[in-house]
């Protein structure tokens, strides 16, 4: 498991074997806010996203190897955020709101090539399958998939509405993808908030009600 956390006030990127054994190890210290985004399939490198002041999200990629120096993979005016490696390494889908609003993008790894919009009236939270051949993201309360073909060029198809529910959506905590795929991609595990009560619109009013209950309930009973 890779996670951010403050350790010595700094923000830090640590990684723990996922049984919970062992200790935890520090793999970068950073000054920026920082969010871990995903592994590349090979577990050797993390993509992430870091805040700057000048440039909003950008999105990094941080080698687990060597130096650990990380490496600038998408820098813009606009927020870059959730970057997500694809199961075979070459694509990094992710969010951007350049269009003044999010939507979901795919770019090659590492590069050079051009960009792809995803979603078409807004997206979030993008999350490939097990099998690399689909795409899923949110839009509002709707959870789409997108069908992704990558020979003998990328390809993607008109998005589509795979269910729709009130789920929960991330959060200001480092939180990008709030839900999960299972490996065949037909199951979702997601977050549903409890139920609230709806607050009374009217309020009656009994005047006399101890003669309404004598008529009631007449003396002697």
């Amino acid at each position: 498991m890779a996670f951010a956390a403050e350790r010595s006030g700094s923000r830090n990127i640590l990684r723990r074997l996922a049984d919970g054994s062992g200790t935890e190890e520090s793999l970068l210290a950073l000054p920026e806010h920082t969010h871990v985004g995903s592994w590349s399939p090979d577990a050797q490198m993390l993509a992430m996203e870091e805040s700057r002041s000048e440039t909003a999200w950008d999105i990094w990629i941080l080698p687990l190897q060597g130096d650990r120096k990380p490496k600038l993979f998408l820098q813009t005016p606009f927020s870059e955020e959730a970057p997500a490696f694809s199961p075979d390494g070459r694509w990094i889908a992710y969010m951007s709101d350049e269009s003044r609003r999010f939507e979901v993008y795919v770019q090659p790894y590492p590069g050079p090539g051009g960009k792809w919009q995803i979603s078409t009236e807004g997206g979030t939270e993008p999350v490939w399958a097990r099998n690399g051949r689909e795409l899923f993201y949110r839009s509002g309360d709707k959870m789409m998939a997108v069908e992704i073909m990558t020979q003998p060029a990328f390809r993607a198809s008109t998005p589509k509405v795979l269910f729709e529910g009130r789920y929960e959506a991330t959060t200001g905590l480092g939180i990008r993808t709030n839900y999960g795929v299972s490996p065949d991609g037909q199951r979702f595990l997601m977050v549903k908030g409890g139920e609230q009560q709806q607050a009374p619109t009217q309020i009656n009013v009994v005047l006399n009600w101890f003669e309404e209950l004598k008529r009631r309930v007449p003396s002697g009973q």
